[in-house]
């Protein structure tokens, strides 16, 4: 078996920013979408249940 090459410093570099990016996305901007339509679902089957 050969040993696999090095993975280029560029890669990496790469690599990290697009997971930063990725986590940001993910936790910044759609946890609150999340939060604010299950806030709407709830106040919906609230007002349901009620009248």
């Amino acid at each position: 078996m050969r040993a696999k090459p090095r993975i280029p410093l560029w890669r990496w570099a790469l690599w990290w920013v697009v997971l930063v990016v990725a986590d940001v996305v993910f936790y910044v901007l759609m946890t609150p979408v999340w939060i604010g339509l299950r806030t709407l679902a709830w106040v919906a089957e609230f007002r349901a249940r009620r009248g």
